[in-house]
């Protein structure tokens, strides 16, 4: 997480971000997009310069830059738990936002030099970025959200926001 980002957020109990202003995530999808389309102009320029694959070479690209981020959302009695799977990002390296009825889950890993010897031909390493963002089936309270990372799997519990009483009113004549 940025130090812009980290200010610019609400912090709820266990230091959960909530509310990311909109400029945060304009900046984060379009450093995703640049990351993207520089991927894909790589791909471009190691083919030899060929126009008519720009299509594949933009998926290939953001299947390398992005990683799905697969979910198990449950319904409890009092609380919504989401599972996500996030193998080989710490908790420094995630970012979860929560308002009433959404959660993002972003993440991105510092780069990893490696020495490689030889020309790769294809690579099935884990992405570096992860986004999800998912619309939540209730209502919850963003003051009560607790999230765990262990193994690879984000838990994550909000508690669901109680719901406005009907309250019957008598008019009174003046």
């Amino acid at each position: 997480m940025t130090a812009q980002s980290a200010t610019a957020m609400q912090t709820t109990k266990g230091s959960v971000p909530v509310r990311p202003s909109p400029g945060i995530l304009f900046d984060q999808f379009n450093d995703i997009y640049n990351s993207i389309a520089q991927r894909a102009f790589e791909m471009f320029e190691g083919t030899g310069r060929w126009p008519g694959r720009d299509l594949e070479h933009w998926l290939r690209a953001e299947e390398q830059i992005l990683h799905p981020v697969h979910m198990d959302i449950r319904e409890a009695d009092g609380s919504i738990i989401v599972r996500a799977e996030v193998p080989g990002f710490s908790t420094r390296e995630l970012e979860i936002a929560v308002e009433p009825r959404f959660l993002r889950i972003a993440g991105k890993r510092e780069g990893r030099e490696e020495e490689a010897k030889g020309k790769s031909v294809r690579c099935d390493w884990c992405a570096d970025q992860i986004l999800r963002i998912v619309d939540l089936p209730v209502d919850v309270d963003t003051s009560k959200v607790n999230a765990s990372l262990k193994d690879g799997i984000l838990t994550i519990e909000l508690a669901k926001a109680p719901h406005a009483k009907t309250v019957h009113i008598e008019p009174r004549a003046t």
